[in-house]
């Protein structure tokens, strides 16, 4: 059985899902964000305590196929942000999107926005924005050097979304004491 999982955002996310479902007796044939594949199937009271043992941790099962394809649309932006290379990136996110979901980006959009009060677009420079403070805080790239790594046509085109987010230049936000937000909580 193929269960959907809210939240799941990193490796470390894997490892505790994995953690908590074979604490339960289950055995994970598959997972990535967003999802895993379980064996033997639950019944309703062992998907019960599934989804008990996962909202200690922060997780929540999605039952809904509208929550679903939110989720995914979370998942892909997440991995396109924070773990591949933006100079690469030759396709549009909105394209990336509707190829891997297999849908169309209008329809994906709509269903996004009424669901969480906020544009796919605004989500993705969200998360980028999170990316950007990530990089300042480690202080081995130069703001040119974070622009052309995370696609941006220009470190101001940068500078101008950064401060837009954050009400902060990236100048001033290296000097401040701002705390990242957590990739879920966005």
């Amino acid at each position: 059985m193929i269960l959907h999982i809210k939240n799941m955002v990193c490796d470390r996310c894997l490892m505790i899902i994995r953690q908590q479902l074979e604490n339960l007796g289950f055995t994970v044939k598959q997972i990535s964000l967003g999802h895993v594949e379980i064996t033997p199937d639950p019944n309703e009271e062992q998907v019960e305590l599934i989804a008990a043992a996962l909202k200690v941790p922060g997780f929540e099962l999605i039952n809904k196929e509208a929550d679903k394809t939110v989720e995914a649309i979370k998942n892909i932006v997440i991995e396109l942000v924070h773990h591949t290379d933006q100079s690469e990136q030759k396709t549009s996110y909105s394209d990336l999107i509707a190829n891997r979901l297999a849908k169309d980006y209008t329809y994906l959009s709509r269903m996004f926005s009424m669901s969480q009060d906020m544009t796919i677009e605004r989500f993705i420079i969200e998360q980028k924005v999170e990316k950007i403070k990530e990089l300042l805080d480690y202080g081995e790239l130069n703001l040119n050097e974070i622009a052309y790594q995370m696609g941006y046509s220009s470190s101001a085109h940068l500078s101008t979304q950064f401060k837009s987010i954050t009400g902060l230049t990236p100048s001033q936000y290296r000097s401040s004491e701002q705390q990242r937000k957590p990739i879920d909580k966005i």
